[in-house]
């Protein structure tokens, strides 16, 4: 039929999802190397007797390169096989211990009678009943092709020097450059490739984020959140709203009643953070529910969203104010008693200011009823140190956050991760992770993967240092007031601009790049690369019980699980070999899991005697309802 509208005019079709069938995978990948484009050098192998008795070079580390190695081999070939690398990472265990039985034992019965790549022709054996020429496998590992000349080739090694290869035939196994041109010419965009757009965007988002967070925080290098007050904007006007309510005015002026409360807190600029944080968690949640439909992922989304409603929003921000302005933490109570070792009061003195008065501890001051409190504090219940140091890093110990501290931890997070791994605090529980897993979900996949950024995270340990320094000169200013150490404390801690911890850690890296790089790096950028506590955590997870164990017969390499983890981990390396998942940046955020189109993974742990117990709540839809079904490599 016609290919398009008559007259040659453009034809302009809508559709979700675009299908690209253009017959090839893409040009194959080039060597660099001098005399690469001689009529013996090929990238696919159709029959493996044709090079019977011929010394032929494989070159690659991946199954095409290997089953190529052995179809040959087993066939009658004398083979060099050449990887850059000291050791094969990604092919099949099978395929690496096919080709070591043949590097030992030529004669070795071996056969590729099921090729992973369609490069591969499938091999034969004496099983076949045709007679077998002997070939042979020698391993060149940590080099690469030099120079292909018309009778030998050249291999550079590691430490420079050039090996001299007797040589036939050549198979460069080493994958496909994806048609990225016709890609760019139809106009689709292209991950890793940042157009003009996309980095104003990015610049005018991340402006956004400063901007917001300077409003939100009385931070003094951008005093914006000082200006609004001044100015008497929003929300530090919203107090005269509620003098239109009638009848209900009066109401919103008693202390203790819950207008009261509503309007003390909708006049300041963290409320409606806190508001904006629940609501994108909800309704991306609803949305990550949708589209992935695991009992998994509706179990871990539904408790996230709980978590930040409640305990993050509706605890520190209505709840807690009520109460304390209903007289439940007045003096002389023991929930009053409680309180001052978890809420100081919002205006309570310094130490110069209790020794000016002649007290002798906060516990000396006189409170009237009601008295404000800082409640924002209650994060701490959820947020540990040191993601949230702020309940440890106060002007007079709480000793109440103290012991919280303490045990979260280093007693209840360590416990959890032994057990479930660090995805039962980062993906269950925290809120940096409820906004990643929810509103992060659909951009999951932008995170950068590869050796270069792996380096990056170790960034969060120069973060995790940086608070336990500031931790030990928080407790020797304690013991001793006055001292260097308070005075060094204070200076890191929030005392030199644009240098200091509350600035460069908690707004910039956690609130401004955290949030600002959601669109374009995914949702784990600050979870990856800096979070302290993750930090922490990575060292629990060496002992950790988790796995993601995988059944390989299943795998079909398509790379799935690896190109859908914000973590930037390369699952499929370790599915590939059979091999638990224990990645310690592992989050438990189901999407390998959940996404791989055969049922490769599943999350589970090793119970005694290393016994394989699989998660009773299902990750993927193609275990839904499977009953008895065998632990991955080991059914």
């Amino acid at each position: 039929g016609p290919t398009g509208p008559p007259g040659g005019a453009e034809l302009i079709v809508r559709a979700r999802r675009v299908i690209v069938a253009i017959g090839r995978s893409g040009h194959f990948r080039t060597l660099g190397a001098v005399g690469e484009h001689k009529p013996k050098v090929y990238h696919r192998l159709h029959d493996p007797k044709d090079f019977a008795g011929r010394n032929v070079l494989v070159v690659g580390g991946g199954d095409a390169a290997l089953e190529a190695s052995i179809a040959l081999a087993a066939a009658g070939a004398h083979v060099t096989h050449s990887y850059r690398r000291g050791a094969f990472q990604r092919p099949k265990p099978e395929n690496v211990e096919t080709l070591r039985r043949l590097v030992a034992d030529p004669a070795a019965d071996v056969a590729v009678e099921s090729p992973a790549s369609e490069r591969v022709t499938t091999s034969y054996s004496r099983a076949m009943g045709e007679p077998r020429n002997e070939g042979s496998i020698r391993p060149a590992m940590s080099t690469e092709v030099a120079a292909i000349h018309d009778d030998a080739v050249d291999l550079r090694r590691a430490d420079g020097s050039v090996e001299t290869v007797p040589n036939d035939v050549v198979f460069a196994m080493i994958g496909r450059q994806p048609p990225l041109e016709f890609f760019r010419r139809s106009g689709v965009p292209i991950r890793g490739e940042w157009r003009a757009g996309q980095i104003i965007t990015f610049g005018l988002f991340i402006v956004f984020c400063v901007l917001l967070y300077h409003w939100k925080s009385a931070a003094g290098e951008i005093p914006l959140q000082s200006w609004f007050a001044a100015k008497g904007w929003f929300p530090f006007n919203v107090g005269r709203w509620f003098e239109a309510l009638g009848p209900l005015a009066a109401s919103a002026e008693d202390p203790t009643n819950v207008l009261y409360t509503l309007k003390h807190s909708m006049t300041t600029p963290g409320f409606y953070y806190s508001l904006a944080y629940c609501t994108c968690v909800v309704l991306f949640g609803l949305g990550r529910i949708r589209r992935r439909r695991t009992p998994y992922v509706k179990l871990q989304t539904c408790v996230l969203m709980a978590i930040q409603c409640v305990p993050l929003f509706v605890l520190p921000e209505l709840l807690l104010p009520w109460a304390g302005r209903n007289g439940w933490f007045d003096r002389g109570t023991v929930a009053g008693a409680v309180a001052d070792q978890f809420f100081e009061a919002a205006d309570a003195p310094s130490d110069e200011q209790l020794q000016a008065a002649g007290a002798d501890s906060i516990s000396d001051w006189d409170r009237p009823i009601g008295r404000e409190r800082q409640y924002w504090r209650a994060y701490g219940f959820v947020l540990a140190w040191p993601l949230f140091v702020w309940n440890v890093f106060t002007d007079r110990p709480l000793w109440g956050w103290l012991a919280v501290g303490v045990l979260q931890t280093f007693v209840v997070i360590p416990w959890l991760i032994h057990r479930y791994g660090k995805g039962a605090y980062c993906g269950w529980i925290c809120s940096c992770g409820a906004l990643a897993e929810t509103m992060g979900d659909a951009h999951r996949h932008k995170m950068p993967h590869g050796p270069r950024w792996n380096r990056l995270n170790m960034a969060g340990q120069v973060v995790l240092a940086l608070a336990c320094l500031l931790l030990l000169l928080r407790i020797g200013g304690w013991i001793r007031p006055g001292s260097w150490m308070t005075r060094v404390y204070g200076a890191l801690l929030s005392g030199v601009p644009f240098f200091n911890y509350k600035w460069s850690v908690d707004l910039m890296l956690a609130g401004v790049l955290g949030l600002g790089c959601y669109f374009w790096f995914s949702g784990r950028v600050w979870c990856r690369f800096a979070c302290p506590l993750a930090a922490l955590m990575h060292i629990y997870a060496r002992f950790s019980k988790f796995r993601i164990f995988a059944d390989k017969k299943k795998c079909i390499s398509c790379n799935v699980c690896t190109s859908v983890c914000h973590q930037g981990i390369d699952v499929m390396n370790f599915a590939n070999k059979a091999a638990p998942m224990e990645d310690p940046q592992c989050v438990r955020c189901s999407a390998c899991v959940q996404s791989c189109p055969t049922g490769v993974l599943s999350f589970g742990r090793l119970g005694r005697h290393d016994h394989v117990v699989l998660d009773r709540v299902p990750a993927s839809l193609l275990h839904v309802g499977a009953v008895g079904r065998p632990r991955p490599g080991h059914g």
